[in-house]
């Protein structure tokens, strides 16, 4: 999963189709929990594009979007927010897969 470098870059991305923002942070024990299933869910996803914003580094982005708990996804489409799976809980890769069918896109 690429990392969001720049508030450009996002402002780029968003624009794009199917996209989804997984907001984590290193020291995140349930961000941690969903690692060994993230790549499968984006394999099964293709037609989605996964970024991977820190939550520390891009703090005002999360205040922004009202991202308060971590692991945390919104998903975006031509500039449009289409969904958003935002709470401080763990979170199962059913939970996600469910959260992504969702999606309007």
């Amino acid at each position: 999963m690429e990392k969001l470098q720049s508030m450009a870059q996002y402002n780029e991305l968003i624009q794009k189709e199917n996209v989804i923002l997984m907001f984590s942070a290193d020291w995140c024990p349930d961000c941690r929990f969903i690692d060994p299933f993230l790549p499968e869910l984006q394999a099964e996803n293709d037609k989605f594009t996964f970024y991977y914003v820190d939550r520390d580094q891009f703090i005002d982005l999360c205040a922004e979007l009202n991202v308060f708990g971590i692991p945390s996804f919104v998903g975006f489409s031509k500039g449009q927010e289409t969904g958003r799976y935002v709470n401080k809980h763990r979170k199962t890769k059913e939970q996600i897969q469910e959260f992504i069918n969702g999606l309007s896109s």
